[in-house]
């Protein structure tokens, strides 16, 4: 025989595997926003005001 279907452990394994995947993708933005803050604050990239460009005449 069959167990019963437990539509309510199911949903909350549903709901788990949702909130990780979330959780994981935040984190990940979290971790790329950091990334482009430090490289900014080491001066890698120029920022848009600099006029390190050709001159205009």
């Amino acid at each position: 025989m069959a167990f019963k279907v437990n539509y309510n452990q199911q949903r909350a394994e549903r709901d788990r595997a949702k909130l990780a995947k979330k959780e994981a993708k935040l984190r990940e933005q979290d971790e790329e926003t950091a990334r482009r803050k430090a490289e900014r604050e080491r001066g890698d990239l120029p920022s848009e005001g600099d006029d390190n460009g050709p001159a205009q005449a």
